[in-house]
């Protein structure tokens, strides 16, 4: 049975969505990293442990990712497609980040939530489910 998600739209809200509080972050250099820490700080989400995805562990589900301790993967290299997944933050928080990503940063991010579907699956499907998202949206808007 193929279990499928539906994508929403965030609203505002100061309630904590779904999930530990974590942000699991993939294909960032080591010095990007550096900077996006920084506006991660800056959105509001000081205390949110960082998990940096490595390649290798793409095909771990969400749920184990998100018991890594902070600062896993931290100063090597992802060549993971680049994405911020967030656990456990509130809305405006999401907002916040992405406002401050879109002011500082020209590379696209693939942006999702944890949800009790996604903690299922690997990362590696996540991403792929995320990416066929951004394409079929891409082609709704032509």
């Amino acid at each position: 049975m193929k279990t499928t998600a539906s994508f929403k739209k965030l609203s505002r809200s100061d309630e904590p969505l779904y999930g530990p509080r974590k942000v699991l972050l993939c294909g960032f250099s080591p010095s990007e990293q550096v900077s996006f820490t920084s506006l991660i700080r800056q959105a509001g989400l000081r205390d949110a442990p960082l998990v940096w995805v490595a390649a290798d562990q793409a095909g771990m589900l969400l749920s184990d990712l998100l018991r890594l301790p902070d600062r896993t993967g931290w100063g090597e290299a992802s060549t993971l497609p680049r994405a911020v997944i967030l656990s456990g933050a509130t809305e405006n928080e999401i907002h916040r980040l992405m406002a401050l990503n879109r002011k500082t940063s020209r590379r696209a991010i693939i942006w999702a939530t944890a949800t009790p579907v996604s903690e299922t699956w690997t990362l590696k499907k996540l991403l792929r489910e995320l990416q066929e998202e951004r394409k079929a949206l891409g082609r709704k808007k032509k």
